[in-house]
């Protein structure tokens, strides 16, 4: 690794970097036809991170909004994928970026730590980004899709590290 610069987290106010993956039933998704749809929360994730597993059924209720599209994206393989949307309950669109296949959309994005997620407006343009779970930025998140995350009397960290 000497002599090799690492590509930083791409933050707001910068444009999202194209990708094509497949979904759970292998149909490939651009990020463009996506964003032909309306704003995506993109939403990064291993299935082995206790973070994410703390996330996702949080992303799980701002997905009944239909004012953002939210995306789950894992770096874990199909079997994988499909047993922690299982077990957590995660009915969300999901795609795969795979480690067989250099993890092209992590890698663009500058991601080096799950979950990392990227409101993305239809012009292309990253609106916001945080890694780790932050409760401050899931409410913004709700607020803007007029869907609360966390209900009342639920004990939620304010943040945790990805």
């Amino acid at each position: 690794m000497w002599g090799r610069h690492k590509k930083a987290m791409l933050e707001a106010g910068a444009r999202a970097p194209s990708f094509r993956l497949k979904d759970l039933r292998g149909a490939t998704v651009s990020l463009e036809e996506l964003l032909s749809k309306g704003p995506v929360l993109l939403a990064f994730y291993k299935v082995s991170c206790p973070v994410c597993q703390l996330t996702f059924p949080f992303l799980e209720r701002l997905a009944a909004s239909s004012s953002i599209q939210i995306i789950g994206i894992s770096q874990d393989d199909l079997s994988a994928t499909e047993g922690f949307n299982h077990r957590f309950g995660v009915t969300l669109p999901t795609l795969l970026d795979q480690a067989k296949e250099s993890y092209p959309a992590s890698n663009a994005f500058g991601i080096t730590n799950v979950p990392t997620l990227f409101l993305v407006e239809p012009d292309g343009h990253i609106a916001s980004a945080f890694s780790g779970f932050s409760k401050r930025d899931l409410e913004a998140l709700g607020a803007r899709a007029g869907v609360m995350p966390f209900r009342a009397g639920e004990s939620v960290p304010e943040w945790k590290a990805g």
